[in-house]
């Protein structure tokens, strides 16, 4: 992955892209109209801080209202925004996907095209957490107590994927709990739960309370499942975390993800989001240092990578203009 931080940008130097996204930012205030909510996720993960920041650059940008609002996850933010109650929402991009096409856990609500992407984020791996030496692969975790993760999260819906994969269910674990990852963390630690489960960007809070001071450790995830899951689904992908991210995890751990990626719908405003995309892009250290796992966005990769909705109008305006690449298969519909 390109940090960002030199070279060119559709043949531009970074210095002169960020200088025209600069005017185009300041050029946006009287344009963008309206105040707007971002759905993130819980305050222990990335989605928190990375809507809390988008909101502060949108604010500065336009002196518009946002806010950014605290929720059970992924899948309750595209649920909130295909029925209007979020502006935008952040989401996984396997949610994205099943949310626009009807899929998966939307299969009952019907397809939804008017669901539109904006942006990329950062990777997300699908992290287990185990305390037992003895659980060292995504199978050792047969017949244990494991937090599957609460309803409406992006990491319940990528396991049930995974065990639907190979061929199972949660009734393949002793316990399923479906506690947040504020009280997960609390349960894990008082020896109450084998293993929980936490798509996310790395390193993060609980991850790191729960290794250092709680004793547990990283468990690859590999197999036939993942690779029928890889076959089925391209916007799952094979991802490492480096060896000493964690306490207690010194060997690289063998994983798969998603990337994180902002939604929004058709019908809302084009200049409301060409503004917040070029508000986001015009001041993207700020996004990255708001949390370790952003601190290598890519404006490249955001504009074209995991993004498995069509693209907003206003988003793609902006990346017309900017010289950043599109996704590969966008659709405008």
């Amino acid at each position: 992955m390109r940090s960002g931080l030199v070279g060119g940008v559709g043949g531009r130097t970074l210095a002169g892209w960020l200088a025209a996204a600069a005017v185009w930012t300041v050029s946006m205030p009287a344009q963008a109209v309206g105040a707007i909510t971002i759905g993130t996720g819980d305050t222990y993960g990335v989605y928190w801080p990375a809507g809390q920041e988008i909101c502060h650059l949108y604010e500065a940008a336009t002196g518009q209202r946002c806010q950014a609002r605290i929720t059970g996850g992924s899948q309750y933010n595209a649920t909130a925004v295909r029925n209007g109650d979020l502006t935008f929402g952040i989401v996984q991009s396997d949610i994205q996907y099943a949310a626009l096409n009807g899929s998966g856990l939307f299969y009952d609500s019907a397809p939804a095209p008017d669901l539109r992407a904006l942006f990329s984020l950062q990777s997300e791996a699908f992290t287990v957490v185990a305390t037992d030496p003895g659980i060292q692969r995504f199978s050792d975790l047969r017949e244990r107590q494991v937090n599957v993760g609460n309803p409406g999260s992006g990491h319940r819906v990528t396991l049930d994927a995974l065990l639907a994969a190979r061929g199972q269910s949660e009734n393949v674990f002793a316990l399923a709990g479906e506690l947040r990852p504020e009280d997960m963390l609390q349960v894990f630690c008082a020896g109450r739960l084998d293993a929980f489960v936490y798509v996310v960007g790395f390193p993060v809070q609980a991850i790191e309370a729960a290794t250092r001071d709680c004793h547990g450790h990283l468990v690859n995830v590999e197999g036939v499942g993942v690779d029928r899951l890889l076959e089925r689904h391209p916007y799952y992908t094979r991802v490492t975390i480096p060896g000493g991210t964690y306490a207690h995890t010194p060997e690289d751990i063998h994983t798969f993800g998603v990337r994180a990626t902002l939604m929004t719908r058709a019908d809302v405003d084009e200049e409301t989001v060409h503004a917040l995309v070029a508000a986001v892009f015009a001041h993207l250290e700020a996004l990255r240092s708001r949390h370790p796992s952003m601190a290598t966005l890519d404006p490249e990769e955001m504009s074209s990578a995991g993004l498995t909705a069509p693209l907003h109008q206003g988003a793609r305006r902006y990346y017309e203009e900017a010289g950043l690449p599109l996704p590969e298969h966008d659709d405008p519909r």
